[in-house]
Order: structure tokens, then sequence, then C-alpha cells
């Protein structure tokens, strides 16, 4: 079956990997909302690794956007901004942050899961960062963690989205974040390098966390992906569709274009599991529209 372009108007993409970066980027945030209009998306959130993307994402949308696309950013809490900073997070939503990310390249769990290879959204860093792990031998979240999930708790705007730490880090970071009253809550990728269990991703979704669908961990629309495209028929049995997060994930430079890689993920979506376009319209449109609140 082909697919309409079409179905691609009003799209909202909540992760994007677009330039400028220290990582190559196949489109840096200015052609991505070239393509993006184009295309027709609604809005689409530019994410970086080392350094929150605001700055750089308000002056594209002022300045370039012709249609009304809008573009956002957020901060990840990696070593480059200090992890657990609440200084820089406060910052970072002074400038209109929707996102804040708990740890990825900083997470022992990804360091550990890139060991012998090169992970393709790296950076030249100089300075050696082997990971930390931010829960003790009793699943405890350190103080500092607790303390921005607190800070996210009273701003219901921001998107707590919990990284690339372990399945056990994870579940400790939704269920302090529902403790706290956080409510909007996004599980990146939990099919991939998280190694969570379908049974924990039902359980957050029954939580109230939102499940990341992403295009680029699947090895049959991303150079770099892993995952077999089974996953997702299992992702669809645990997690209903009204919990899941649709988006791209993209902007490696090895990769597909973001908006390209989205439109082959969503045929796949739609002719190999039987998805409709109500559902990619849920998925893909409403529920990240909620998140960014627009």
């Amino acid at each position: 079956m082909t697919v309409s372009r079409d179905i691609l108007k009003g799209f909202v993409d909540m992760h994007v990997h677009a330039g400028p970066s220290i990582a190559v980027r196949k489109v840096d945030a200015a052609q991505m909302l070239e393509m993006a209009e184009e295309a027709g998306y609604k809005a689409f959130l530019v994410k970086d690794h080392y350094f929150p993307t605001m700055m750089g994402t308000k002056m594209v949308e002022e300045h370039l956007s012709k249609k009304g696309c809008r573009v956002f950013g957020g901060i990840a809490l990696n070593q480059s901004v200090g992890m657990f900073n609440l200084h820089a997070v406060d910052a970072a939503y002074q400038l209109g942050a929707k996102t804040v990310y708990m740890p990825t390249v900083s997470a022992r769990n990804h360091v550990v899961g890139h060991s012998g290879s090169h992970f393709v959204g790296s950076g030249n860093m100089e300075v050696v960062d082997n990971g930390s792990v931010y829960i003790d031998e009793n699943g405890k979240l350190q103080d500092d963690c607790v303390k921005v999930i607190e800070y996210i708790s009273k701003r219901p705007d921001i998107v707590l989205c919990t990284g690339h730490g372990s399945a056990k880090e994870v579940d400790a970071v939704v269920k302090k974040a529902v403790e706290l009253g956080v409510s909007k809550i996004c599980v990146n990728h939990p099919h991939f390098l998280v190694n969570a269990t379908y049974e924990q991703m039902s359980e957050w979704a029954k939580m109230g966390a939102y499940i990341e669908l992403n295009a680029a961990v699947f090895s049959s629309i991303a150079k770099s992906g892993t995952c077999p495209d089974e996953m997702i028929g299992e992702i669809f049995k645990a997690v209903p569709k009204d919990k899941i997060v649709l988006d791209s994930d993209l902007g490696q430079k090895i990769n597909v274009a973001p908006v390209e890689g989205m439109y082959q993920f969503i045929c796949k979506l739609i002719n190999d599991f039987g998805v409709t376009e109500d559902e990619i319209d849920l998925m893909g449109k409403k529920t990240p529209s909620m998140l960014l609140g627009i």
C-alpha cells in the first residue's frame, strides 16, 4: 500500500538530532526546519547530548519559520552541563526548554552498552567520561537527581525524559516522578540500550508514562539501528497506542534524514503492522502536541 506523504502534515517529532553539535549531523536545525515545513510538520524538537539546544531553536523558529512550524529544544543532564545541575535546569527552563533528559551519554549503562563500538551520536570529547550510575544498591536515586525531579514536578510544561540509564535506573526515575506528581514523563527507547522488558514498559505506561517508539533504532530504517522489526509488534501488544510517542530520533550523519526516515517508518507501521492513519495521528501528532503544550 502506497501511503500518501500527506500523512506527515501536522506531525510533531519530539526527538530530532539536528546540528550544530559536536557530533556530526545529517542536517542542522535550519535545514531541518526547511524539510519539516515542506512536509507540513507542526513542530519538532532538537535534542543534543552535550549542550542545551534552546538558543539555536528559538532563533531558527523566529527568523526562518515561514509556515508556522514550531522548533523546540531541551537539555540532557550529562557531564558537559554538570549532570544533575539544578542551576543548568533552571536556566534551560527560563530559555524555554520543553524537555529535560536524565543522563544519556554520561550514564554508565550507555558507556557499557557502546563499549567496543562507536556511538554515532558522540563527538570528539577529549575528557574521558566513564559514565555514572545514579541509583544505589537498593535502587534509591541520588539526592541531586531527586531535586531535579522535584523541580520538574512544579512545572507541568516540562517533559521529563528518562535518557539512556539502565532499566533499574529508568524504573526508579519513573516511580519517583509519579510519586512527586510529574505530569509528563517520556520513557526514551526502552527497547534499545535500556533493555527494559515489555512487562516494564506496560507497567510504566499504566503509571502514566509515555513510551517512545522511534525510527532510528530499527535496522530496517537506519544504518545505525540494531533492533529487529519484531520488537514493534511486541511493543504494541504491551503498550496501548494512546501511551506511545512516535518520533524519529534521526539526524545522525550516516542515516537517512529525519523527515524521510519518519515517512519510511510510518509506511512500515501501516503496511507491516496494521497501524491506522488515525493511530499515526494519535501517536505522532496529538500526543506529542499535548506533551509540548501546543
